[in-house]
């Protein structure tokens, strides 16, 4: 589903579009299915349903597909799909941090996490300020919004949430600059903060990305909480495969890649822990490692430019119990409005 974040395009300049939509394509395709291996008869959690790229190649395989999405326009879009696959698709709403709930004992679950070509492309969704639309973001089309991150969260959480969630080294002052130009009017259009951020903190010739890709980045990233879900997604996982089941995961970004590696190494690593908690010795490992961080090469990312920051990491699920879920493992940061599990 993802094909990268940002808006730092080659068919882009200064965030404004010069070119039409970029077809959905999905990444490191052949090395999923690899990574999978999927077969028929298999039941396979796809919880990033998107426009469809995966679970299409999963059912050429024979097996079954309960595809995850919480975007309902990628839901209503799967429906053709759904219905012409001979009931062995089950489309389902909801975010993939609940995908145990819809189907126990599965023999695999793929995970491609961030945002949809589909998403980038429709200006209407306002993920991106290459064309102009409402400040929005939200996957799941409910909840808090971008244009209410902006307009009012303090300027002290709004650099906390740029400088970790997009690595903004400018987050403060983009903060200041907002908080003085929504006393005016409110931030309500894609354009009209990319601008302002862009006119504030200057773009050199030398600059590869638009600055305000960096903003865009983290508040798509807050609104959605996709670092808390993800995280809680590969808890689902380990309660839902089968012994022998594949975990894969896709990931675009140097914060989710983080997760997902020590996630794998938490789960993998018996010896992994706090050194000080003898229990620690005693656990047994839920997951086997199934080779390094795998990269698109040089042909695909010519093809999809989007792909370029893709990682594709997987495991094995071994006969072990799954563990309590240790949120901890991951150092993610106590952010403004957002408490992951076991936090007050």
């Amino acid at each position: 589903m993802t094909v990268g974040h940002g808006d730092d395009l080659p068919n882009a300049v200064g965030g404004h579009a010069v070119g039409g939509p970029v077809r959905h394509i999905p990444v490191l395709l052949g090395e999923v299915l690899e990574a999978l291996a999927p077969a028929a008869g298999d039941i396979i959690i796809d919880g990033t349903f998107g426009a469809g790229g995966y679970t299409r190649a999963i059912l050429a395989t024979g097996a079954s597909v309960v595809a995850i999405d919480r975007d309902p326009d990628a839901i209503t879009a799967g429906r053709d799909l759904e219905a012409q696959s001979g009931g062995r698709l089950r489309l389902v709403q909801a975010p993939f941090s609940t995908l145990d709930e819809h189907v126990e004992s599965v023999d695999g679950v793929v995970l491609d996490i961030g945002v949809s070509s589909m998403q980038l492309d429709q200006a209407g969704r306002g993920f991106s300020f290459r064309t102009d639309g409402p400040l929005d973001m939200r996957m799941a089309q409910a909840g808090l919004s971008a244009a209410d991150v902006v307009n009012s969260f303090k300027p002290g959480d709004l650099a906390r949430i740029f400088g970790f969630l997009g690595e903004e080294r400018h987050a403060g002052r983009i903060a200041r600059m907002i908080e003085a130009r929504r006393e005016k009017r409110p931030f309500e259009r894609t354009l009209e903060l990319a601008d302002a951020i862009e006119t504030h903190i200057g773009r050199a010739p030398k600059d590869k990305i638009h600055p305000a890709t960096r903003v865009f980045q983290a508040l798509r990233i807050y609104v959605n909480d996709e670092l808390g879900e993800l995280a809680k997604a590969l808890f689902a996982a380990e309660r839902a495969l089968k012994p022998g089941g594949r975990l894969v995961v896709v990931t675009f970004h140097s914060l989710e890649d983080r997760i997902v590696k020590r996630f794998i190494a938490d789960r993998a690593d018996v010896a992994t822990g706090s050194r000080h908690l003898p229990e620690a010795q005693a656990r047994t490992a839920t997951f086997r490692k199934a080779g390094g961080g795998v990269t698109p090469g040089d042909a695909e990312t010519a093809a999809n430019p989007r792909a370029r920051s893709a990682r594709l990491r997987a495991a094995i699920r071994t006969e072990a119990p799954a563990r309590a879920g240790d949120f901890s493992i991951f150092g993610l940061p106590k952010l403004p409005g957002i408490n992951l599990p076991g936090e007050r």
